[in-house]
């Protein structure tokens, strides 16, 4: 989770430049954006309306959406959007990098373990995980081929929540670039793009919550980090979990295992130039553990990462890349 200081813009008395806030409700979630302008060049219907378009495309709660038509559909091919290509093609290639961890077909497995409103209520049976796997998990049971998606077999369903929202933050950030706009914080659930420095020269700063040590359902802020220009995604295990006799599982689950995360991760902090390339690699990170993660971002050179993890006695500790140490700041 990351927490936007509310210092956070602020420009001097001398800037001729002025405020301008925009907070709303879109993709299941709050969206808060803010920019420095002459004068109000963006208004809140115009994010609303490209929010909308996004959610038309890729959103599992609209009945009419392309992705809602897709899962629906029987074994076959549907015509795509551009916004949902745009996801589609960025979601292949980080499926590939991260030798399948990230994958948009677990849906199926999602409701299988009580993840949306008609999931089930105890822990699945094991051969039901494996039929799912076998069935119906896997990247490679989906193809796109130009403006095409298809599927294998008639029980294949896609979601695209791990990866579109960083998009919808990318596309909003661009928006403003084509209006002149070249200060602002893009913040759509949680994900955030953000270009400065501010009219007084500041450079934008952004707070990195984390879990207590004592209590995993509450956080605080670990760090605080600036940068000129960017995007920053986290993705943690402990705040949406379900609970089977008295057990948590996180929502996080393995296409490789079909069982929630169960490792030595907590928290990922991922920064990276665009909001769908933190948000899309954010999640495979939890999935790794804490050593092939930090070898896997070190590797990658154009993101960086924060990791918050349990060591074996059970003591909460945090570690990043270098990159990433070098974007702390000390204070607000």
């Amino acid at each position: 989770m990351l927490f936007l200081s509310v210092a956070f813009l602020s420009a001097t008395k001398s800037s001729s430049l002025r405020e301008f806030k925009i907070t709303g409700f879109a993709q299941g979630t709050t969206y808060s954006i803010n920019y420095f302008a002459d004068d109000s060049l963006v208004t809140r219907n115009q994010i609303d309306s490209i929010l909308n378009v996004i959610d038309l495309s890729m959103s599992l709660y609209k009945p009419n959406s392309t992705i809602s038509k897709f899962n629906k559909m029987p074994m076959g091919k549907i015509k795509i959007d551009t916004h949902m290509k745009n996801v589609l093609v960025k979601s292949f290639q980080i499926n590939k990098e991260t030798d399948g961890l990230f994958d948009i077909t677990l849906q199926p497995l999602m409701r299988l373990w009580g993840f949306y409103k008609d999931g089930a209520n105890q822990t699945p049976d094991t051969s039901r995980i494996k039929a799912f796997l076998s069935e119906t998990i896997g990247m490679n049971k989906i193809k796109l081929r130009k403006d095409f998606l298809s599927k294998a077999n008639n029980h294949i369903e896609i979601d695209l929540n791990g990866i579109a929202q960083g998009y919808s933050v990318d596309v909003i950030a661009d928006f403003f670039e084509t209006k002149g706009i070249n200060i602002y914080v893009v913040e759509v659930g949680g994900e955030v793009s953000a270009k400065g420095p501010k009219p007084d020269g500041k450079p934008i700063k952004i707070g990195i919550e984390g879990p207590s040590e004592n209590a995993f359902t509450d956080a605080n802020i670990k760090h605080i980090i600036s940068f000129t220009q960017g995007a920053i995604t986290t993705s943690g295990n402990y705040r949406k979990f379900i609970t089977y006799n008295g057990k948590n599982y996180g929502h996080i689950i393995s296409p490789k295992t079909g069982y929630p995360i169960n490792n030595e991760v907590i928290s990922v902090t991922v920064f990276a130039k665009k909001a769908i390339d933190a948000d899309g690699y954010d999640n495979a990170l939890m999935l790794m553990g804490i050593e092939k993660a930090l070898k896997f971002v070190e590797q990658k050179k154009d993101i960086e990462a924060y990791f918050i993890y349990k060591k074996p006695d059970g003591k909460v500790v945090d570690t990043l890349t270098s990159g990433f140490k070098k974007m702390i700041v000390d204070n607000l």
